[in-house]
């Protein structure tokens, strides 16, 4: 592992030197719905920006994306027969991503990378991304990433972690992927003695700055049928509208629906994000629906993420806790206050 200084006169230089070997993502520009995208020319990643509004899921998964295409014109050999599209495999350096939604995205990728199938749309995309996190060293209120198997400095899923110091980034290397982009970038000038120790110093008080927490560990040895049906959860869920803000802004969250769509002369299969907090999503083409009630719904949403992905996977809970659902929530609904109930009750 080396520690590099990156002088921050040098940034952009640097990146626009790395855009001859990758694609640049990252934070997008003031003035747009703030999320991750594909960088132009001539922008940069939002580096001070804070945690953006829309995690970077959709670099991998995509809100929509079409998956396959045919043709409709008659007399066409090809006619109906749907074919899948290219699956962009240029290689992307992903600047700025925080360290937690780094791990949310190894969550993610255990869903569509299992020993019985790989999906490439996603497992490409991802093994064409070099993760190069920005720590975070001031944690906001909402943070509750220690209490998740994460934290503002969690190297695991990253390639390269950068700690800001001042008029300098220092930058933690800590894959090939990394080293190759960071030499791509014209990154090479170590940091001087010390850095490690000032970086661990960073880290431990980013850490001991998170007060907020939940637990989760009688959840993960209590019974599955005895949580389900708790008597908790009309009173846990009464306020929920169904309205779904939470998914979306979830880091974790993976559902989606896929739809045929038709234009002009070609078809279309689509794969769009949906939502267990809606209604349609379980309603059956017979009319019933399993999860008929808002607090079924809501219940199936904290079940998932704090009961049944633990149990399939073994990875710890599926959340990162970096706040967006309780930022964004209109009914002020707090995963972690229905983790604490939930574990409370296990």
């Amino acid at each position: 592992m080396t520690i590099l200084r990156i002088d921050k006169s040098r940034w952009t230089e640097g990146l626009d030197r790395a855009r001859q070997a990758y694609a640049l993502v990252g934070p997008a520009p003031d003035g747009e719905v703030p999320g991750f995208r594909e960088l132009k020319e001539s922008e940069y990643p939002i580096m001070d920006g804070g945690q953006t509004r829309l995690s970077p899921k959709g670099v991998v998964f995509p809100a929509s994306q079409v998956m396959m295409t045919c043709s409709l014109k008659e007399g066409d050999p090809k006619k109906d027969i749907y074919e899948a599209v290219e699956i962009d495999t240029r290689p992307r350096a992903v600047v700025g991503i925080r360290p937690n939604d780094a791990k949310a995205l190894q969550l993610v990728r255990l869903n569509f990378d299992t020993d019985e199938y790989k999906d490439p749309y996603v497992v490409e995309a991802y093994e064409a991304c070099t993760w190069i996190g920005l720590a975070v060293q001031a944690p906001s209120a909402m943070d509750f990433s220690t209490s998740c198997g994460t934290g503002p400095f969690d190297e695991s899923c990253l390639d390269v972690m950068l700690v800001d110091d001042g008029e300098y980034y220092l930058a933690r290397v800590l894959t090939d992927k990394g080293a190759v982009w960071a030499k791509a970038a014209g990154f090479e000038t170590p940091a001087e003695d010390g850095a490690d120790a000032l970086i661990a110093e960073m880290k431990k008080t980013a850490e001991e700055a998170i007060t907020s927490s939940m637990a989760w560990n009688r959840i993960q040895d209590g019974a599955v049928l005895d949580i389900y049906g708790a008597d908790h959860w009309e009173k846990t869920t009464f306020a929920c509208i169904n309205c779904g803000t939470c998914t979306y802004a979830c880091p974790t969250c993976w559902c989606f629906d896929i739809q045929d769509e038709v234009h002009n002369e070609t078809g279309y299969r689509i794969r769009n994000w949906d939502s267990c907090m809606t209604s349609l999503f379980t309603r059956h083409g017979s009319g019933h629906n399993p999860r008929e009630t808002p607090m079924q719904r809501t219940r199936q949403r904290f079940m998932h993420k704090l009961k049944y992905f633990p149990d399939k996977y073994g990875q710890g809970i599926m959340c990162v806790g970096c706040g967006r659902c309780i930022e964004q929530c209109p009914a002020g609904i707090d995963i972690r206050d229905v983790c604490n109930t939930m574990n409370s009750q296990a």
